[in-house]
């Protein structure tokens, strides 16, 4: 995929126009960060809860982003815990640039650090943005688009990383048995309620020590309302 590369004076403008904006808050309005779900009725006589959460636009970075955007030796803090062990929302937040040098404040650092720097946002994030999001696992960023990540500290220029991340479900070994599955196939996930829907190819990703919990991003958590569920079960395909 081929994009085009932010304006280096248009980002020193954009820049300007972010501390112009820290007191009177973001200019695109929406979620940066993952919202909790709850676990529902379904799927009964499984070893774990179903549990499906809406992961919201969020970052991951590595250790050389980290130090170009809040400073050489810096780390993560903690704001809360997510669901899955060891993972949670840090502190920091950081404003993207995209290729049409358009841009999104104040998006939230997920911890702990990776080795690589990934850019996750819907498919409505990439229309403002004006990037055609491509649909990727997370860590597959060959030929995704660019941006600039701007921190406190400095800049952090991004070849690659950009993405929307595809719907998933991680499981365990008791899950991947009880359902009859394993990593890499595909599953349908039936949302009930008032605004019932059926996502299909929902992606297995097998770990030995996670929970069971399926992410969707914020449109499709709009699409089924997720809070107004009453009921939801994963099908083996």
């Amino acid at each position: 995929m081929v994009t085009q590369s932010p304006d280096r004076n248009k980002v020193e403008q954009l820049v300007r126009q972010l501390l112009r904006q820290q007191t009177a808050g973001p200019t695109q309005p929406g979620p940066s960060a993952p919202v909790a779900g709850k676990p529902l009725a379904g799927n009964q006589g499984a070893p774990n809860p179903l549990v499906v959460n809406v992961s919201a636009r969020h970052v991951h970075v590595s250790q050389t982003a980290l130090d170009a955007l809040f400073g050489p030796g810096s780390s993560l803090t903690k704001l809360k815990d997510l669901y899955q062990p060891g993972e949670f929302a840090s502190n920091q937040t950081v404003n993207i640039i995209g290729p049409r040098n358009r841009m999104i404040p104040n998006v939230r650092i997920l911890g702990p650090i990776r080795d690589y720097t990934q850019v996750e946002l819907s498919y409505t994030d990439g229309i403002y943005m004006g990037i055609d999001l491509p649909m990727r696992v997370s860590g597959n960023l060959e030929g995704t688009p660019s941006g600039v990540l701007i921190g406190p500290y400095g800049a952090y220029n991004m070849e690659v990383g950009i993405i929307r991340a595809e719907r998933h479900v991680h499981m365990g070994p008791a899950d991947l048995a009880y359902f009859g599955v394993k990593n890499g196939d595909y599953m349908d996930l039936v949302i009930e309620g008032p605004c019932a829907t059926t996502f299909q190819n929902v992606l297995v990703r097998e770990h030995p020590k996670v929970k069971l919990e399926i992410h969707i991003d914020t449109d499709e958590g709009n699409a089924c309302h997720l809070n107004s569920a009453t009921r939801m079960e994963l099908i083996k395909k």
